[in-house]
């Protein structure tokens, strides 16, 4: 058994980018541990008991949204088999701009070594074989992402973890899968369905190179097909951020696989042959020989 820690930003994370992997491993007999770097207080209330009158603006607000997403977080975390969960501590910082970007408190705002020895206590602790942050632009740009970034890659120096993957999104794969996911829906009628200001949103972070790395970078690529039920499911535990009704939530398992069926990752010191075709699942197995 080899043991794989899951650094994230938010609750929710863990299910949409690394869920499908962490099943497969949790499944596969090796130990699974999330650790949660924010309490996820700046995400949008979707309704349901996070839906305060208030608003995430609010002290209360906020306080009431961060233990409803904690709880999500770790429902989520059964479903995909997690042996634990950890929470760091810290304040969502909002996405960029916001003006809790300034918040002392916040994930942003935290110094980079305090924080990467609060997560290397918990490698360390564990024996981690391996660890999962972010690429360095955070997947998508977002402060508390790119912080992940820096934070799991000084704590992997810090615990001394031989296995460091970054997930990340191959932007070539989604430029090719949105007009097919678009393509798939109108075939069942479910145009209605598509969000045509998020599809645009998508559309405009991979043009302007937001969104993901370019697909020669990526060196691993794990099929989590074969995890789809449990990563939706797990998807659908955060309710209070991805509700019943939502667009990720409606989409039939074909397109549902298009946009979730891979996960992808860069490793920081490729072996020869990793590129574009390592099996990161095997890679654990072997740490554990």
């Amino acid at each position: 058994m080899a043991v794989a820690v899951f650094f994230h930003a938010h609750p929710d994370d863990e299910a949409i980018a690394t869920g499908g992997t962490m099943r497969l491993l949790a499944r596969a007999g090796h130990r699974v541990v999330v650790v949660c770097a924010t309490d996820g207080a700046r995400g949008r209330p979707a309704g349901g008991a996070a839906d305060d009158p208030a608003g995430s603006d609010s002290a209360s607000g906020a306080a009431d949204l961060a233990a409803v997403r904690e709880a999500e977080l770790r429902a989520a975390a059964r479903i995909l088999g997690a042996h634990r969960v950890e929470m760091l501590g810290y304040a969502d910082s909002g996405m960029d701009g916001d003006p809790a970007n300034d918040d002392p408190e916040c994930f942003w705002q935290a110094d980079v070594e305090e924080a990467a020895g609060r997560l290397a206590a918990v490698l360390s602790e564990e024996g981690a074989d391996l660890l999962t942050c972010y690429d360095d632009q955070g997947t998508y740009g977002h402060p508390d992402h790119v912080q992940v970034h820096r934070v799991g890659v000084r704590a992997g120096e810090l615990a001394g973890v031989g296995l460091v993957y970054e997930a990340t999104v191959d932007r070539d794969h989604f430029a090719a899968a949105i007009p097919k996911m678009r393509a798939m829906m109108a075939e069942l009628g479910l145009d209605d369905e598509v969000d045509d200001d998020e599809q645009s949103e998508i559309q405009a972070e991979i043009d302007e190179g937001i969104l993901g790395v370019d697909s020669a970078t990526i060196t691993h690529r794990v099929d989590v097909s074969a995890a789809a039920a449990e990563k939706r499911a797990a998807m659908a535990a955060h309710a209070s951020q991805i509700p019943a009704d939502s667009f990720f939530l409606k989409l039939p398992p074909e397109a549902f696989d298009l946009a979730f069926g891979v996960e992808w990752y860069r490793c920081r010191n490729p072996e020869p042959g990793d590129r574009a075709g390592g099996d990161l699942l095997a890679s654990l197995s072997a740490a554990a020989d």
